[in-house]
């Protein structure tokens, strides 16, 4: 069967670190082209891929089956949406959408259509959350009671690309990290009854918010996400609490670091986290109670790819759906008004 012909839509930091090395890693996809509008970066890298100057190129390829969306978050609903009007499958960056109803637009869209379109939402595989999920699935912790989850940095300065700083649809840190957060909540808990949002401005001369608080209900669990750019020492990433037990957790995946120095990922040993960042758990099993570090599992944003393939040859279910996005862009949408209103949202 031949490789998935594959083009992406830039080149950016998105492009080169997070799509372009697991895509020509995996021998089921064939890294065809890249959506530069004048420059030709990706040839350094990839010097036998083809340089396309405008989107319309690409869809009139039609040896082209997969494309990345990975533009700026306010692009992603109509570049998505042509992709897929065009015939050909999508991977659309986070955040899905800048609205919920242009999610279940796309949804609907690529179901008319009959093809793929999944939100890239890459941190279910990153190595701590891999293990977090591994240590509540196993049962350790009992019925969970508690979960607080956090994506911090420190950070004063703003970020160079107008279009993050700029206050438009799709800007902002809970368009931008929340879109992680948001989902590995929704992906070990479901979605919740009730939402509770505090969204603030922190760096000196920052037009977007960037700081925010959620917190999901549940019947009887409670979910915090967190994230902000204002801090220099981290609390633990992760959090849970349960009848039995308790684990916390770092936020120490290596993937991204590695990939930024331009590290090319492997099959063997990549994502793998220092032995000192071991989570810690806290439980009691048979009328013991344990105290210990857990191994952590290796990370890989290979195999968000390698489901791709599958879906997409195989016909296997999508891991990421565009339902999924769906829920992530109602729960955003549930903060944003949470927020302005300062009151408890009901989904």
């Amino acid at each position: 069967m031949p490789p998935i012909r594959t083009a992406l839509l830039s080149f950016g930091m998105s492009g080169r670190v997070f799509h372009a090395p697991f895509i020509h890693l995996h021998p089921g996809f064939e890294l065809y082209g890249v959506w530069e509008r004048s420059k030709s970066d990706s040839l350094a890298f990839y010097p036998d891929i083809k340089i396309f100057r405008s989107l319309e190129e690409i869809l009139a390829d039609n040896t082209i089956e997969l494309v990345i969306v990975n533009t700026p978050t306010a692009t992603h609903f109509d570049y998505a949406k042509k992709v897929l009007e065009a015939g050909k499958h999508a991977v659309v960056e986070k955040a899905f959408t800048t609205t919920v109803a242009e999610a279940i637009e796309l949804k609907e869209l690529s179901e008319k259509k009959n093809r793929l379109i999944s939100v890239y939402q890459n941190r279910r595989w990153d190595s701590d959350f891999k293990t977090v999920k591994k240590i509540i699935q196993e049962g350790w912790l009992g019925e969970i009671m508690e979960a607080e989850f956090h994506f911090d940095r420190f950070k004063d300065s703003l970020s160079p690309k107008a279009h993050k700083e700029t206050p438009s649809p799709g800007a902002g840190i809970l368009n931008d990290l929340g879109p992680h957060l948001i989902d590995q909540a929704l992906h070990l808990f479901g979605m919740p009854q009730a939402v509770f949002a505090d969204q603030r401005f922190t760096r000196p001369g920052s037009q977007v918010d960037d700081y925010f608080e959620v917190l999901l209900y549940y019947p009887m669990l409670r979910v915090r996400l967190k994230a902000g750019y204002q801090v220099r020492e981290p609390f633990p990433s992760f959090v849970v609490h349960g009848r039995k037990g308790s684990f916390l957790k770092t936020r120490a995946d290596v993937q991204e670091s590695l990939l930024v120095a331009n590290q090319k990922p492997n099959l063997t040993d990549w994502g793998t986290e220092p032995v000192s960042e071991q989570g810690l758990l806290h439980t009691e099993k048979d009328g013991k109670l344990i105290r210990k570090k857990v191994p952590t599992l290796q990370g890989s944003y290979y195999d968000y790819y390698e489901g791709i393939y599958q879906s997409v040859r195989n016909n296997q279910p999508i891991q990421v759906t565009a339902q999924d996005g769906v829920h992530v862009m109602q729960i955003i949408d549930a903060c944003v008004k949470s927020n302005a209103a300062q009151k408890l949202i009901h989904l």
